[in-house]
């Protein structure tokens, strides 16, 4: 069970449903069997980019991304002066491949230890670093500073239109040959946009999201307090 699975069990279970079951048949839809005849679908609602090929979220390239920084500046050891160095960077997709971009990330820092000049530069279209002074030293030379996505970002509203219409297509898809299994479907998403929308944005997304779908009910969990949730 994932943690988007286990916020969706808390919420099952704060509806009073006296049986939650995971996965009753195995490795294929329903996520979670209630009562024994409510059958559950859990999907993360984040952002996501079109690549031309498919859908992805976003954190499938900025995570491993971050993580690739994090162990790049760290080979660079400890602090060579009274400070150590904060290094942010900006990117958009598509990235190039992390072993084109590595070396160009890597001859800037070498050459920064030489002429330790603050900087701000793109190494290529799609990435640029950015290089400046902490207040204090750190265990390593180069400390990261974060990061900046540029498909991240926008109004919360339309980000939540346009990932639940995309949600909501590829599992009713995904359900369609189990359908008959059960008398009811659910679809619950675990909101990782808004983290928890108000009541003014719930009644602007009621208004807009017009969809087909195959689901009995779709809820919106706040990943914060799992119990708080609205529905369609």
């Amino acid at each position: 069970m994932d943690k988007a699975e286990g916020l969706a069990e808390q919420y099952l279970k704060s509806r009073g449903f006296t049986s939650v079951i995971y996965e009753p048949d195995g490795n294929v839809p329903p996520d979670f069997l209630c009562d024994g005849n409510v059958a559950i679908e859990v999907r993360r609602l984040n952002q996501s980019f079109d690549d031309g090929a498919a859908r992805r979220g976003l954190t499938e390239t900025g995570i491993p991304l971050f993580q690739r920084m994090r162990n790049l500046l760290s080979t660079f050891g400890p602090p060579l002066q009274i400070h150590s160095w904060f290094v942010y960077y900006r990117f958009s997709r598509p990235l190039p491949k992390w072993k084109n971009l590595e070396p160009k990330i890597m001859l800037e820092l070498q050459n920064f230890i030489t002429n330790p000049v603050p900087f701000d530069k793109k190494l290529c279209p799609e990435f640029e670093l950015k290089v400046f002074a902490a207040a204090k030293a750190h265990k390593d030379h180069f400390v990261s500073a974060g990061y900046s996505d540029g498909q991240s970002g926008g109004w919360v509203v339309e980000e939540m239109l346009e990932n639940l219409r995309h949600g909501i297509a590829e599992k009713t898809g995904k359900v369609a040959p189990y359908r008959t299994r059960y008398p009811t479907w659910w679809l619950v998403f675990v909101d990782l946009i808004s983290y928890g929308m108000d009541d003014f944005d719930q009644a602007a997304l009621r208004r807009e999201l017009d969809v087909g779908h195959a689901f009995d009910k779709i809820v919106i969990i706040d990943p914060n307090d799992p119990r708080r949730s609205f529905e369609f």
